[in-house]
């Protein structure tokens, strides 16, 4: 408990929950209230870890939806206890991490999903052609504490740190007001339960190794991969056995074993290029996903201005493209640009709104008196004219300069 407590750790933790930000807990606190508030309570609650009375705060429930459809429940920790819990993880992680499986990528330092993704397509073109796709049921709601503890206790010999992870795991879930005390599961959204899901979950990966699988894990999502139907079907048979090990129970509706092109994983599915090479591209549910959040951003009735609209866009896409720049799809990605663009065209006319203003911003940008007077006439065709006239007057350079980015190379 020392070295979590020590002056560097927690500065080092003040740092990153500051910088992560997030929403305040149950008490309302914010990030920016947290150093004040320690200066005056720290030598308190550090006597409090230190002789194991410590008692976190309950967990604000919070529903976020998912993108195939319903919620998700995070747990949100007041920015106390993530600070605490982000020193724990700083003294922790260095010790567990390096006995992971490097077939494991999900939130371990220097790996990415673009690191697991690699390695599933490497699978895939070595000829294991087959997957085994494992959906665990309500993964963070279902982790039995004293499994997870157990697990614990083997590499931690601190007790008042076991402790304290123990109360984490039992604090109360404040709904509506009403405290429900929790006997199961480690709330997504706290900065240790990752690193509590990959110590639970190496046991499996473990396994497979043993086995000789070739696989892939992400956080809950494992996947593992095969040359028949027949190998993934026993493959199937005994992770319901190791996950029934760990108290956990597979989603059968939402698990199968399928080819690799019928399963997308993190985003992306496969697909085979000429001269026979396993490809990535962006999912049907991923491309749609980002589809409908260009839309929103775009709608013509929000009252914004084009350049605030652009701006709004510039962040979203330059994220959503960093993530998806494995896909080996250059067409669509034109495809995508060509369609923004578009939609800013119609936004921007819809913002001229009356006749007379379209005609006289058109003749501004150099179009021909014939043509700004036939786009004038039709102000309510704006997705038509979009296309058919005023592309050649808004070009793509016009929104370039005002900073939207290009997703095709």
């Amino acid at each position: 408990m020392e070295a979590v407590l020590e002056r560097r750790n927690m500065e080092a933790a003040l740092r990153r929950v500051k910088k992560n930000r997030g929403s305040p807990g149950v008490d309302g606190m914010t990030t920016d209230e947290l150093l004040p508030y320690l200066r005056g309570h720290w030598a308190r609650i550090r006597a409090s870890l230190l002789d194991s009375t410590y008692t976190p705060a309950p967990i604000k429930r919070q529903s976020v939806p998912k993108s195939g459809g319903g919620t998700r429940e995070l747990g949100i920790p007041t920015v106390l206890d993530r600070l605490i819990q982000q020193a724990l993880l700083q003294v922790l992680q260095p010790i567990f991490d390096p006995t992971f499986s490097e077939h494991s990528f999900g939130f371990r330092p220097g790996r990415s999903a673009h690191d697991a993704l690699r390695a599933a397509t490497r699978h895939v073109q070595s000829g294991h052609r087959v997957v085994v796709d494992v959906d665990l049921e309500k993964f963070f709601d279902r982790v039995h504490h004293d499994v997870l503890m157990g697990k614990l206790a083997k590499r931690i010999e601190d007790r008042r740190v076991l402790r304290l992870i123990r109360r984490y795991l039992q604090s109360g879930v404040m709904v509506d007001g009403v405290l429900m005390q929790r006997w199961e599961g480690t709330p997504q959204g706290g900065p240790l339960s990752p690193l509590l899901a990959n110590v639970l979950l190496d046991e499996v990966d473990k396994e497979l190794e043993v086995r000789g699988h070739a696989f892939v894990r992400y956080a809950d999502d494992a996947r593992v991969f095969v040359r028949s139907q027949r190998a993934g079907e026993r493959v199937l048979g005994q992770l319901r056995t190791l996950f029934g090990r760990l108290r956990l129970r597979i989603n059968e509706a939402k698990s199968a074993v399928a080819p690799a092109w019928d399963r997308p994983f993190l985003g992306y599915s496969m697909w085979v290029a000429p001269g026979k090479t396993v490809r990535l591209r962006v999912a049907r549910k991923a491309l749609d996903k980002m589809k409908d959040r260009v839309r929103q951003i775009t709608r013509r009735h929000a009252g914004r201005s084009l350049s605030h609209v652009i701006g709004e866009l510039r962040s979203y896409l330059l994220g959503w493209h960093g993530y998806f720049a494995l896909a080996a799809t250059p067409r669509l990605f034109a495809t995508l640009d060509q369609w923004i663009r578009r939609r800013l065209r119609a936004l921007q006319l819809h913002q001229w709104k009356r006749g007379r203003t379209v005609f006289r911003e058109l003749r501004l940008r150099g179009a021909s008196t014939r043509v700004a007077a036939e786009v004038a006439a039709q102000t309510h065709r704006w997705w038509w004219n979009a296309c058919h006239r005023v592309h050649l007057i808004l070009r793509n350079s016009h929104f370039a300069q005002l900073g939207l980015p290009q997703l095709a190379p």
